[in-house]
């Protein structure tokens, strides 16, 4: 074991190079983005050269609101469309797919998936013969061939942006480990999402023979890093446990053993895992060499990762699809554009409403994002346009608040109230809650948290919390590279105040921070790779 770690400090292998782009940390208010940090995750991310105006407006064609199968993404194939009616609506509200279609290779991988998890779901013969081998305390060894299914099991945790995040992150892992995603669901998480898969559902039944699943990581004794520190599992093992608890949070002791490749194969051996996890860790298997490649085939350009399988799996249940489209058809619908502005305030990072206030407006000014308005007693004329039917069409902008406060929606409204947006734009100001304080463990709340997320997606333009899940789903969902706002520090208004983001997957809250004996490196390997990504005009530099 002690082999594995370094105590003088973290070390960056070489692998994870690759997955610098998502590594951001919104922990300093008086930082900027470089632009050969910009231009290296642009070319690694497939964005190219990017402006910051023009990063998150850029789309691309893919079939717009009548593709409601999003390019092949979705299949209709298993499902009742009245029983989940956001599977096939959803198409008709998001702005963008800047990555419609997707890759052949991932559609035929969720096919494949697709029979997989209907062959071992719940209700199956095989899922029966698996779960009795649990229940009877058999791993691996003689006796468990091809006949039985390996198995992912999801515990939930934290609030519900950590949740999605997280789910997408041990959905990859389940594509790319041949396993079957089963997903632990508490009353709190109930009635929020469909089933994504056709004819099978991904609900862990009750009777699941592995008690108080909620806890388990108050059972160190069952995690990965414990049996290996006491030799129960091994990489020359011929037999190991029938079950293994992963704990990926990054507040707690994380099993990072997990992210070596030695490990991996040793993992392979398991059943069934279960997963405890709060954080988006694409970033970290990315890093990963028996994975980069695979990877790289289902998703060419790296950062539609979260974009595409959020788009997959999240479907809204009928009774969250009718908050989101009730108040977007009342509200949203009729504006020329929608802008979503998402604030969270953390205790490490708290400032005033005021502050916090100037800070939105500072960001809307230097990315270009909210209606400017006139100087004091300065008049403009409406600007209307004829449309089609010969109506006077008004140049209209909603502008979505998203936050557990109405201070900035207040704020807001006053200013567009106050003063008249220049070029005679009519703007509008919405906020559906205000709930002052961010309650887990309540299913209606966490059903309008789900719909706030759908309407922030549905904007042309966003603006959000830097290390808030909240705001990294709703870019997700919608395809789109937000202004994002630095966390304050000392309690004054960072400068910049937020950075046009070079990239729409999620920030990895904690990279890998230690060094796999499968992927050890010199420093004068890492050297030599920093060269290479130099040669490209990259210009990272790892060493001073």
């Amino acid at each position: 074991m002690e082999g594995r770690w370094r105590k003088g400090g973290a070390v960056i292998v070489a692998s994870g190079l690759l997955a610098l782009p998502f590594l951001v940390f919104f922990t300093s208010g008086q930082e900027s983005v470089s632009r050969a940090w910009q231009s290296a995750a642009a070319k690694l991310t497939g964005g190219g050269s990017l402006e910051a105006s023009d990063a998150r407006r850029t789309t691309t064609g893919g079939g717009g609101a009548t593709d409601e199968l999003l390019s092949g993404l979705l299949v209709r194939s298993g499902f009742d469309r009245g029983s989940c009616l956001s599977r096939f609506e959803s198409a008709q509200y998001f702005k963008y797919s800047p990555y419609t279609p997707p890759s052949a290779y991932l559609l035929r991988k969720l096919r494949v998936y697709e029979a997989r998890h209907k062959k071992c779901a719940p209700g199956t013969p095989l899922y029966a013969k698996s779960v009795e081998r649990l229940r009877s305390g058999s791993g691996s060894g003689p006796g468990a061939g091809t006949e039985y299914c390996n198995y992912l099991v999801w515990l939930p945790y934290n609030g519900l942006g950590n949740r999605m995040l997280s789910l997408i992150s041990t959905f990859l892992y389940a594509l790319l480990s041949d396993r079957v995603l089963l997903v632990h669901v508490p009353a709190d998480f109930a009635d929020l999402f469909c089933e994504p898969f056709p004819d099978a559902t991904w609900v862990l039944p009750p009777d699941f023979p592995v008690a108080n699943l909620s806890d388990l990581e108050r059972r160190p004794e069952q995690s990965y890093r414990n049996l290996v520190a006491k030799k129960k599992i091994a990489a020359n093992a011929t037999a190991v446990p029938p079950w293994v608890f992963l704990n990926l949070c990054h507040e707690k002791d994380v099993d990072e053993l997990f992210y070596c490749g030695a490990d991996q194969l040793v993992l392979a051996k398991v059943k069934w895992l279960l997963v405890l996890s709060d954080k988006y860790f694409v970033p970290s298997l990315y890093s990963m060499g028996e994975f980069r490649g695979e990877i790289h085939r289902l998703f060419p350009a790296v950062e539609s990762v979260s974009h595409l399988l959020s788009r997959y799996l999240f479907h809204p249940t009928n009774s969250v699809w009718g908050l989101v489209t009730r108040y977007y058809n009342s509200y949203l619908a009729q504006a020329n554009r929608r802008i979503g502005v998402q604030i969270r305030i953390f205790d490490f990072a708290r400032i005033s409403a005021d502050d916090m206030y100037t800070q939105i407006l500072a960001c809307s000014r230097q990315e270009h994002v909210l209606p400017e308005i006139e100087a004091a007693g300065n008049l403009t004329t409406t600007n209307n346009t004829a449309g089609s039917s010969g109506t006077v069409q008004h140049d209209t902008t909603a502008i979505l608040i998203a936050s557990l406060y109405a201070d900035y929606y207040e704020m807001l409204k006053l200013r567009y109230y106050e003063h008249a947006a220049k070029g005679g734009v009519r703007v509008s100001v919405f906020q559906p809650t205000h709930a002052k304080v961010q309650v887990t463990g309540q299913r209606g709340h966490n059903q309008k948290a789900l719909s706030e997320i759908y309407l922030l997606s549905f904007s042309e333009e966003l603006i959000t919390s830097g290390t808030s899940t909240f705001g990294y789903m709703s870019a997700s969902l919608a395809g789109m590279r937000p202004a994002m706002l630095y966390s304050a520090r000392q309690r004054r208004v960072p400068e910049p105040p937020c950075v046009c983001m070079v990239t729409m997957e999620p920030c990895q809250h904690r990279p890998v921070s230690m060094e796999c004996q499968a992927n050890a490196v010199t420093k004068e390997d890492l050297a030599r790779h920093v060269m290479t990504f130099e040669d490209e005009g990259l210009g990272i530099k790892l060493f001073d």
